[in-house]
Formats: C-alpha cells, structure tokens, sequence
C-alpha cells in the first residue's frame, strides 16, 4: 500500500492469490477504472476536470476509485494548497507502464465497436477515440 495515500485507502484484494490476471483485475478492473486512467494518460487532472471526462460517474465513485489506484501505486494525488483547494491527480511512473495496455484496450474496443455496428465509431460525447501518445520523461 502507498504511504502517502490517506489512512483507510487499501489496494482491492487479489482474489486469486498468486494468479497475475486476478491481480490485474484487482487493480485496473471494474466499469471506470480504465476510463479514469485514459484520461490521466492525457496529463494530469483536477477531481472536477476528471469528472466532467468520465461521466456519468458519480463522485462518490471517482473517488473511490481514485483512492484504489493510488493504494495500488498507480495515480499520485496532490494537495494544491489547504482545502478546498484543488487537487490534482495524475499517473505514477508505475501508473505510466499500464498505457500500452490502455491503449491496446481502446484499439480493440474501437474495432469491436465497429465489428458491432459496421459503421464508423463515435464515441458519443465521451471523445475517448484519441490515441494515447507517449509522454516524455515519467513523473514518480
């Protein structure tokens, strides 16, 4: 578990011990957990810029989740001043290392999509069709 995350956050439980896709899973899985981390891929964001992207997510479930991925080591929160000033979320180093798996989600969901329908893909307001770039030099 990450130190700096505040007491209470733990890393979902890995059902399957020993078993590296129910460690995955545990981590990344669920309806926005992905979704969260897309957006983190673009740079880094406040709570309220996070939940304008990742509607209809309810706050209560962005921060839930948020809290997960920073007990799991994989997005940083940080404090812009006392409260309730911002705070500004982005991907670890370790959080960095999920982008090509993020992207090969989105390529192959775009695919899917387009298997599905036969038509071109639009992302209906959720504008999640962008290519994740690669960034330069990791922030820890």
């Amino acid at each position: 578990m990450n130190k700096n995350a505040p007491a209470g956050n733990r890393a979902r439980p890995n059902p399957l011990e020993g078993c590296p896709l129910a460690a995955a899973f545990a981590a990344i899985g669920g309806k926005w957990k992905l979704t969260i981390l897309y957006w983190l891929a673009h740079g880094e964001l406040h709570f309220a810029g996070l939940t304008r992207r990742v509607a209809p997510i309810s706050h209560k479930v962005l921060a839930q989740q948020l809290r997960e991925l920073e007990a799991d080591g994989i997005v940083e929160r940080t404090p812009t001043g006392t409260p309730p000033a911002p705070v500004i979320y982005q991907l670890t180093a370790y959080g960095q290392t999920l982008l090509p798996l993020i992207e090969g989600v989105r390529v192959w969901g775009e695919g899917h999509l387009q298997r599905k329908s036969a038509s071109p893909v639009a992302a209906e307001g959720l504008a999640c069709g962008v290519a994740i770039e690669p960034r330069g030099e990791a922030h820890s």
